[in-house]
């Protein structure tokens, strides 16, 4: 403010620079306070986005083209007739219930609707995997025609090259891998990091993220997530009782190839599915 004499009276006059001044600062102030707000607001949003999921259930669909087996086949009047009669696909769904320790993957409920074409594909409630991802373990109780085996064994060691492509699956991005099973029969997975607990369906892991989804082509199945729940399991469903022959995963391949030695192609796909 400037102060001079007018004839003897004190006047006070504004500085209209120093005004404009004081103007710009109130308006960069109001604007870094709502830059910073903005800014804090994003970053809450962001974090609850990519917020890491610790524990859980995952709902998967399990969906295999009984089909597609005996178009491999040379046609004969009796599989053309199971093919009118038996629909192409069934599905079920199937659950994994899960901490940063432990997995337990498992049927949910089965499909009252489906009719199976293929004898043993029908799935058994009483078959589970438990994977203890701190102790580097599973233990599987797997139905086997009339045999019930118990395999403790390792977490197995697959060999996953990752790629570059993704999708999303559940609600959650994913990202694809690759690997085999018996040397020759290709797997393809999903998998995400924003859970970051290495396992999946069946005895499936290994990478750097829950598998949320899953295909093997030559047995003509499919595992894919339909539902992701933030839920504690018990100490209970992650150490469900299980019984059964005691095996490790290749004396119950030894046995199963000597049981199905002249099966051909359809004992060669039998020995795949006690693989996984």
């Amino acid at each position: 403010m400037l102060y001079f004499h007018w004839y003897g009276i004190l006047v006070k006059t504004v500085n209209p620079h120093k005004d404009s001044n004081m103007k710009k600062i109130t308006l960069y102030n109001k604007i870094g306070f709502l830059l910073i707000l903005s800014l804090t607001l994003f970053s809450q949003a962001l974090f609850a986005q990519v917020q890491f999921i610790q524990s859980g259930k995952i709902e998967f669909e399990k969906k295999t083209n009984q089909h597609a087996p005996l178009l491999d086949e040379a046609e004969n009047i009796w599989n053309a007739e199971r093919l009118k009669v038996f629909p192409k696909f069934v599905s079920d769904t199937y659950e994994i219930k899960f901490n940063s320790n432990k997995s337990v993957y498992k049927l949910a409920k089965d499909n009252p609707n489906n009719r199976y074409l293929l004898w043993g594909g029908k799935p058994v409630d009483t078959d589970a995997t438990m994977q203890d991802l701190k102790q580097g373990t599973s233990i599987t109780q797997k139905e086997v025609f009339e045999n019930t085996y118990l395999i403790k064994d390792s977490s197995r060691t697959w060999e996953w090259k990752i790629a570059d492509e993704t999708r999303e699956i559940a609600g959650f991005e994913c990202r694809k891998a690759v690997t085999r099973i018996c040397d020759s029969v290709v797997v393809v997975a999903f998998y995400t990091d924003q859970i970051p607990v290495s396992a999946g369906p069946e005895s499936f892991g290994g990478l750097p993220g829950m598998i949320l989804g899953l295909a093997i082509p030559r047995l003509y199945t499919t595992w894919f997530a339909t539902k992701v729940e933030l839920t504690e399991p018990t100490n209970n469903e992650l150490n469900p009782k299980q019984k059964g022959k005691a095996v490790n995963r290749t004396q119950l391949t030894a046995e199963l190839q000597k049981g199905m030695k002249d099966w051909g192609k359809e004992g060669a796909s039998r020995i795949w599915m006690a693989q996984l």
